[in-house]
């Protein structure tokens, strides 16, 4: 009776264990999968609540004033309100021969073609004036000329343009300079040193045929803003061939939004030949940052891969000359010549008190506007140098 029974008893044990390796061995791979699947959930999360901030943090469509950086600070702008408690040295001068303002701009079909519905939640106001995208592309573009006129009225401007774009500026002293080129706006970094090298050719060519006099250019952004005269750098810098300017960045030291370029047959031709390399040194290295930054990064690589430069030269805000691929190259400091309203606490320390120029960079290009309808109210540079240091941490709509 006994053994009879154990038959069916070992049977049904042999079942259950059978059973139990079969759900052993399904679940086996989870014990190993659940470590990486809770460890991407966690990932995920965090990713998640690190892009939140980013998303909700907010773009205004009017001023917000903050404190202004660098009171108390040595040789920095004071303000009380908007008003400056030490003026800047802003003194137009007439020294030497011209200075040429260089830019490159555009206007593209598709910011023309909108529907009329959507072309209201698109417009921007800023003062008493409201603008479509392409009008506020303009109105950046015609301030832009009007700070020139008003520190260095003696100077022209070139603008280097798509001879396709319909882009028309009927005022005194500017030039509409068509160059054949790829203006799109992935391509429009690249094409851009393209139109100076184009530019720079066809000014030698003038000086071969005895055309030409001796007028120095200075090639920028259409976003900035010059605050005082930029004469004295051709006068108290006589040995170099092109300008450029700098910042204590160790991935991207050198700025392209402000190159300087002597006006004799020498200066131009060893410019020429500088950015000439820039602009292979771009195409082999940097053609994935076409479209952003990869004018700065082949810039950088140019100058810090000569065997006689010291990186860190760019830690001191102080002005230097380096012979680069036969150029003499003078390096400026971007907190003078290409200053950009701080972005975060204690970027800049403050507004030096020899500011040249102003760079709107990123989305600042209201403040550009306002800081010209300001100034054209108070007639102050000073007090609106005021301004753009209380408003430049503050993210703008555009």
């Amino acid at each position: 009776m006994i053994f009879e029974s154990v038959g069916p008893l070992t049977g049904s044990l042999g079942m259950r264990a059978c059973g139990g390796w079969r759900r052993f061995l399904f679940f086996l791979p989870l014990v190993f999968f659940l470590p990486y699947l809770l460890s991407v959930l966690e990932l995920h999360e965090k990713s998640v609540a690190e892009d939140l901030p980013r998303k909700n943090r907010q773009k205004f469509d009017h001023l917000i004033l903050g404190p202004a950086a660098g009171q108390g600070l040595p040789n920095r702008l004071q303000c009380q309100g908007l008003k400056a408690l030490n003026k800047t040295s802003f003194q137009a001068s007439s020294i030497g021969n011209s200075i040429s303002f260089v830019t490159v701009f555009t206007i593209y079909n598709t910011s023309l073609d909108v529907h009329v519905d959507s072309r209201a939640s698109k417009m921007v106001t800023v003062g008493n004036a409201s603008y479509s995208k392409t009008e506020r592309s303009m109105a950046i573009l015609n301030v832009f000329i009007n700070f020139i006129q008003v520190t260095m009225p003696k100077s022209d401007v070139f603008i280097l343009t798509d001879p396709a774009s319909d882009l028309s500026m009927p005022r005194k002293g500017v030039t509409i300079y068509p160059i054949h080129g790829e203006y799109s706006r992935d391509k429009l970094m690249l094409q851009r040193i393209r139109s100076y090298i184009t530019f720079l050719e066809r000014r030698l060519r003038e000086h071969s045929q005895g055309q030409g006099h001796i007028n120095h250019y200075v090639f920028t952004d259409a976003d900035i803003a010059v605050v005082d005269d930029l004469g004295h750098i051709f006068h108290d810098y006589q040995n170099f061939h092109l300008a450029l300017t700098f910042r204590n960045n160790k991935d991207q030291p050198l700025n392209s939004g402000f190159i300087a370029v002597r006006g004799t047959p020498d200066g131009i031709l060893r410019a020429k030949i500088f950015l000439e390399e820039v602009l292979r040194v771009y195409r082999s290295k940097y053609t994935n940052a076409s479209r952003m930054l990869g004018d700065q990064l082949a810039l950088a690589w140019v100058v810090k891969s000569h065997p006689s430069f010291d990186a860190r030269r760019f830690t001191k805000a102080q002005p230097f000359v380096e012979d680069i691929t036969g150029a003499s190259v003078l390096f400026l400091p971007c907190t003078t010549y290409n200053w950009t309203p701080p972005e975060g606490a204690g970027q800049f320390h403050g507004m030096p008190l020899d500011v040249k120029v102003v760079h709107f960079k990123g989305s600042r290009k209201r403040l550009m506007l306002e800081s010209w309808n300001f100034f054209s109210s108070s007639s102050d540079i000073s007090d609106m140098l005021c301004l753009i240091l209380m408003s430049g941490r503050t993210k703008y709509d555009f």
